[in-house]
């Protein structure tokens, strides 16, 4: 298992990047970040828009070695699917869970989402 880079510089284009995901989050987005900002999720420290290898994550928390991903329309394509596919086995490489979710889901049946989301977190947590 990789473990993720530490205090490595980010490429300039890298973080540009996931700066411009910051500044455009969609209300999914907004509203998942509302809830885990902060340690207001379980104590939970998270980070958002984390760089990992080459890819961006939506939502990282380094303590469980967890992903969650917030996914649009736009990854409902076979192009994007397999795109997922290879971003997913490179994160389970560094030893990360990964959990998606729509952002649908998340807008209208959040209650559900962080049932889930705590579920997740105790398995990790080995609890």
């Amino acid at each position: 298992m990789l473990q993720p880079a530490q205090n490595l510089p980010l490429p300039d284009d890298l973080k540009q990047f996931a700066r411009e995901l910051r500044a455009r989050s969609t209300d999914a987005e907004s509203l998942l970040w509302s809830v885990v900002r902060a340690r207001r999720f379980l104590g939970l420290k998270f980070r958002r828009q984390h760089p990992i290898e080459r890819y961006i994550i939506d939502y990282y928390c380094e303590d469980l070695s967890w992903a969650i991903e917030l996914d649009g329309g736009g990854h409902n394509t076979a192009e994007s699917r397999r795109y997922d596919a290879e971003r997913s086995a490179c994160l389970a490489r560094h030893g990360i869970t990964v959990t998606r979710y729509w952002n649908h889901e998340v807008l209208a049946d959040f209650e559900t989402v962080m049932e889930s989301m705590y579920r997740t977190a105790m398995k990790l947590k080995g609890v």
